[in-house]
């Protein structure tokens, strides 16, 4: 069974950049394995950390999965190694950073030559 705890408005794609140019947003998947006790508390305390833009309660490997997107590298180091792991409940994590997003929308679109039949 999986739940959501998401904040609005915290899942911006890209940002203007300096000279109007667009910043790309890093994605991370930060995998929780917590105490039993502690998941439904330590999921609504990550979904308040600044940068952690959604989380889920999960079955397998992880306990919560936290999804963190931030501007910089830094940024993400300080959201894992500092905010997140200063939680109470929390035994390890594991960090996944995305390279590339593809979306239904993205796939169609890299397979769509254009034309209008056959």
């Amino acid at each position: 069974m999986r739940s959501c705890a998401c904040r609005a408005g915290s899942r911006p794609r890209r940002e203007p950049g300096a000279a109007g140019s667009l910043t790309p947003v890093l994605h991370a998947f930060v995998l929780i394995d917590a105490e039993p006790a502690r998941i439904a508390d330590l999921a609504q305390e990550l979904a308040d950390v600044d940068g952690v833009a959604e989380v889920y309660s999960v079955a397998g490997e992880a306990d919560i999965v936290a999804i963190v997107r931030v501007r910089h590298h830094d940024e993400l180091a300080d959201v894992v190694t500092r905010r997140i792991t200063a939680l109470d409940g929390i035994v390890a994590t594991r960090t996944l950073i995305a390279f590339q997003a593809f979306s239904r929308h993205d796939l169609e679109a890299l397979w769509d030559l254009g034309g209008g039949g056959t």
